[in-house]
């Protein structure tokens, strides 16, 4: 607490802006439209170990989150406020930081990935940037930021240099789909004990239980992906730019229906998680490649 009251010394609207924005690089939207991209038009292996390790990460930073219930730093100490603008975001228990597992996630792997250390150090810089913007904001304690970049580091590592050759091979997807499924059906029940016993806030549960069904999806759509589907990438930009700009126009339609249908309770917040993650992975696939198999006739 005492670094975030030196942190707000600094505070200006100015820099109150700016870190809000390096924030918003670690929402779950632009990871997903990341994922997208390289999912359907540049780079099926990068994507899913991208895609496995921000599940993976994620469900295991969201279990912490509900075994050591620690409250936001401006619940712990009433006296101090963070920027009022952040904490609408700023959902569920504080250790360890979600936001700071997503960026961590986005911004490690890419920066593995890549062969060019400029490119190497941009990306880094902005892992760590988007960690230290939650505690500008208030949002989270060192604590919280070091512990997660730590967990999701070592499984971003982990995935991308240990089993990302493997991510596609057939004899393996049926251990990747065990594993993640197995990941979410632990945290699930584990969260409903929680919830229904009264020991976790049921607001602060929602998080982990929509993270399930997000992981869900994902691997559901994998294995349907790489058992069935097997689609091709398109090899020209033309081809790039219209898979995606349908796919995200899709994502959005699919976003607005359940909004207004599934999305008005939880059962049915964490139904839509899974099937819009199910359609990115596996149904929009499928789409195009039927449609692509016709044309080849």
């Amino acid at each position: 607490m005492d670094f975030l009251r030196l942190l707000a010394e600094f505070r200006t609207p100015v820099l109150d802006t700016i870190f809000q924005l390096v924030t918003y690089l670690a929402q779950e939207t632009l990871v997903v439209v990341i994922i997208c991209w390289l999912y359907w038009c540049q780079n099926k292996k990068f994507a899913y170990t991208l895609g496995f390790t921000y599940f993976f990460s994620g469900l295991f930073v969201q279990g912490l989150k509900l075994t050591f219930r620690i409250p936001r730093p401006w619940i712990l100490d009433p006296e101090f406020q963070p920027v009022a603008s952040a904490v609408p975001a700023a959902t569920g228990y504080s250790f360890p930081s979600g936001h700071t597992q997503s960026g961590t996630a986005l911004f490690s792997t890419l920066g593995f990935h890549t062969q060019k250390k400029p490119w190497r150090s941009i990306f880094f810089f902005l892992m760590v940037l988007v960690g230290f913007s939650r505690m500008y904001l208030g949002v989270h304690t060192p604590k919280d930021v070091v512990t997660a970049m730590s967990i999701t580091l070592v499984i971003s590592y982990l995935m991308y240099y240990v089993l990302s050759d493997t991510i596609c091979e057939s004899r393996k997807v049926p251990v990747f789909t065990f594993s993640l499924l197995l990941c979410c059906i632990l945290l699930f029940i584990y969260t409903v004990y929680l919830y229904v016993t009264g020991t976790a806030d049921p607001d602060m549960s929602e998080d982990a239980l929509i993270a399930c069904g997000a992981g869900l999806g994902f691997a559901l759509g994998y294995f349907l992906e790489r058992r069935y589907i097997n689609f091709v990438l398109p090899q020209t930009a033309k081809g790039k730019a219209q898979r995606f700009g349908i796919g995200l126009i899709s994502v959005i339609l699919l976003k607005i229906l359940f909004k207004y249908t599934l999305q008005m309770n939880l059962v049915g917040h964490i139904i839509s998680y899974i099937l819009l993650i199910l359609w990115i992975i596996a149904g929009y696939p499928a789409c195009f490649s039927y449609v692509q198999s016709k044309r080849a006739r």
